[in-house]
């Protein structure tokens, strides 16, 4: 018997594949089928089962994709009602993988069709759960993206409360936890670092698996402090109920290679944004006008869901050399599949064919320090998270979080030089390359974010408060 873990940094998701006797299951796989069909084959394998945990909000799952390839049937639990075949479970329902069996535990809660697999070896020992968005390392799935008219999140909480307690609970503490997500999924908001761990553990250390917690108390942490969920969720939701286009389709469509003159000419003749994936210092010192900058590097598909609100929106990229497939492979996971180009020579191409070139000012800080010795009033935007600034920040920074940017427009300064700032420098080139799009153009990005003011010791900033200390007294 072998489990494998297909973890996947950029989108904080766990895939699943599973082997017995020259059988294979896979659960919640990503939308590139590829690995998954090549690992069956390196095995001598076959691909008997495709499972669902749920209808997922943050990506595009591979199910179509693998099912079609495979012929493996598309297994979803209880409430599924999906656009296309699939086999939906009743709960309680046993499946067979070789000498492994997989039962499909009903957890609605998260959302309402909501499945955990236990899998139990050739002795009935129940072994591994894979849990989905029902229970991650650290925290549960957040109850408030799968609402309909007549269930509030509340009533969502509810139930998950007893999927919980009369379902997962029970199983045996040795049981090793499989979740779908990790820390950085906006699935949830207190998940571990760590992707698996004992059941036993997560009922001593998992705030919502307390055994005296009442149905009240659940309800009341586990609604607290959710952020609002990017707006692309509902339409990944969407695409993988009712279907979606081959991936191999949509590689091959956006693979098309234009000169500069092309590139400028449908980029003016289309509603296309420009797109560019380079890291955040390399775009501040040239970029085409206009264009917005996602790194790579860091939470590139989560970013773009929460920047770019419509999926279907047309997309022309720049990337560094090579890194083309790469960029349109991570947007497809969650989605948008309508690039319609690539610049051919990436932006040293743009440059050299005397196209207009842009800029971004950007400063240490250790600049800023100096800067801010002259002038204590410089106007400094603070654009990490509300719980990342109130734990500690600039004294006098105006936080004005990127997730938002959008609905923010209005609130950042136009006609006096603003200082941004995130974390680290990724998300604030962000930032100012949004806003530059729009028009501002008194802006200044500072170089490694607030870890570098913070290890420069020379700019005031507010007394640390406990991100956890913070959320306690949120919920009072």
């Amino acid at each position: 018997m072998k489990i494998e873990q297909i973890y996947t940094g950029c989108l904080a998701q766990g895939a699943y594949y599973i082997e017995s006797e020259g059988e294979v299951a896979v659960i919640d796989p990503l939308r590139e089928v590829t690995p998954y069909i090549e690992r069956a084959a390196r095995d001598g394998a076959k691909i008997k089962y495709v499972f669902e945990t749920h209808f997922h909000a943050d990506f595009v799952s591979g199910h179509l994709d693998l099912s079609k390839k495979t012929g493996a049937p598309i297994v979803y639990g209880p409430n599924a009602k999906t656009g296309f075949e699939a086999h939906i479970a009743t709960d309680g329902e046993l499946f067979s993988v070789g000498k492994m069996t997989l039962k499909a535990i009903h957890t609605p809660g998260h959302t309402l069709e909501s499945t955990c697999y236990l899998l139990m070896d050739e002795n009935g020992q129940e072994k591994a759960l894979f849990s989905g968005d029902t229970l991650f390392i650290g925290d549960v799935g957040r109850p408030d993206l799968a609402q309909k008219s007549d269930l509030t999140m509340d009533d969502l909480a509810g139930f998950l409360y007893d999927s919980l307690r009369n379902k997962i609970m029970t199983l045996p503490n040795e049981v090793i936890v499989y979740p779908a997500h990790g820390a950085g999924s906006a699935c949830g908001k207190n998940m571990s670092k760590e992707t698996t761990d004992t059941l036993g553990n997560q009922k001593m250390f998992n705030y919502a698996l307390r055994a005296d917690m009442t149905k009240a108390e659940f309800i009341k942490e586990v609604t607290a402090g959710l952020a609002k969920p990017p707006q692309y969720f509902p339409q990944n939701v969407q695409m993988n109920k009712e279907g979606y286009e081959s991936i191999d389709t949509v590689m091959k469509r956006a693979a098309q290679a234009l000169s500069p003159s092309a590139f400028e000419a449908a980029a003016n003749e289309t509603g296309a944004v420009v797109l560019d994936t380079r890291g955040a210092q390399l775009f501040s010192k040239g970029f085409i006008p206009n264009s917005i900058n996602i790194g790579l590097g860091g939470q590139f598909a989560p970013w773009v869901g929460a920047l770019i609100p419509d999926v279907k929106q047309e997309l022309l990229l720049v990337t560094e050399k090579g890194k083309t497939q790469e960029s349109i492979l991570r947007l497809a996971r969650v989605g948008y599949d309508n690039v319609i180009g690539y610049l051919d020579g990436g932006f040293d191409a743009w440059r050299e064919s005397g196209n207009e070139v842009d800029e971004i000012s950007s400063i240490s800080a250790d600049e800023l320090a100096s800067r801010l010795e002259k002038d204590k009033n410089l106007p400094i935007i603070d654009v990490r998270k509300p719980s990342e600034f109130s734990a500690e920040h600039i004294d006098g920074a105006k936080n004005l979080p990127l997730d938002n940017i959008n609905d923010l427009m209005a609130e950042f300064p136009k006609k006096e030089t603003m200082y941004i700032h995130c974390a680290g420098g990724y998300r604030s080139m962000m930032a100012a390359s949004i806003l530059k799009s729009r028009g501002y153009d008194n802006l200044v990005d500072i170089d490694g974010g607030f870890a570098a003011i913070q290890k420069l010791g020379r700019i005031t900033t507010t007394d640390f408060v406990c991100p956890s200390t913070l959320k306690k007294s949120g919920d009072d």
